[in-house]
């Protein structure tokens, strides 16, 4: 596929899952054949933010979820403190240079180890350029198994710059897609009653405008916030836009 056909079509991508699935086919074509992104706006200092409200997209295994994202093991994944300490790509014959320095911490070897087992040993990381100290992407394209690190910074010392290119470009357009998350999804009601309030609207003038009771109106509005995990409705308002839940179609 060309450049620019790559390009047009993911800019045009209606959905997270047909972007993802046609990037992770474009990154399959330079050897990258198993893809782990990960999004927060809610970093601070000491923490990434909840689970949950990170935007995850991987075609890794099961198993490998399981354990790397389920188990927590990313928390101590060398080159994810790499991509929150940095920007740009970093190929991973770092992980070797720390090694032999010796400045990784025993959880931190585990990851390496745990990486192994799954024939997640030769890629690069690309950590997004971020406008707020809350918020920080990154991805990181695992090499086919059968790619040595060597073979892999030769094909990014030909194509490094598309990659990136490519890899930026999904990232912003990702940004603009709904997601949901595994527990983070509005109903129709709940994301109209929200539109509404964004919109300045009352419980009142909600109810009248939705042909609801103001008591079912307080329903859906309490509802949202359960599913988005938040105390006011205006918080829930601010998460919903974040998600780009807010004004959009219905499928």
């Amino acid at each position: 596929m060309l450049r620019r056909e790559y390009l047009e079509q993911i800019t045009n991508a209606q959905s997270i899952e047909a972007l993802w699935t046609l990037h992770c086919n474009r990154m399959a074509e330079y050897g990258f054949d198993r893809l782990l992104y990960g999004f927060t706006r809610y970093r601070t200092a000491t923490s990434l933010g909840d689970p949950e409200d990170f935007v995850i997209l991987t075609n890794h295994s099961e198993a490998y979820r399981d354990a790397f994202l389920g188990n927590g093991l990313y928390f101590h994944a060398p080159m994810v403190r790499w991509a929150l300490e940095n920007e740009g790509a970093c190929s991973w014959r770092i992980l070797g240079e720390m090694t032999a320095q010796g400045v990784l911490t025993e959880s931190e070897r585990k990851v390496i180890a745990f990486n192994r087992s799954m024939d997640v040993t030769a890629g690069y990381s690309i950590s997004f350029r971020s406008i707020s100290p809350r918020t920080k992407g990154a991805i990181a394209l695992t090499a086919r198994a059968d790619m040595s690190q060597a073979e892999a910074d030769a094909v990014w010392a030909e194509h490094g710059r598309d990659i990136v290119i490519f890899n930026n470009v999904a990232h912003l357009k990702i940004l603009t897609l709904p997601y949901s998350g595994p527990a983070r999804e509005l109903t129709r009601r709940q994301r109209e009653a929200l539109q509404w309030v964004g919109d300045g609207k009352t419980t009142q003038d909600i109810a009248l405008l939705m042909g609801l009771t103001t008591a079912t109106v307080e329903k859906h509005l309490r509802l949202a916030r359960e599913n988005l995990n938040v105390e006011t409705t205006a918080q829930a308002v601010l998460k919903a836009a974040f998600l780009n839940q807010m004004f959009i179609f219905d499928a």
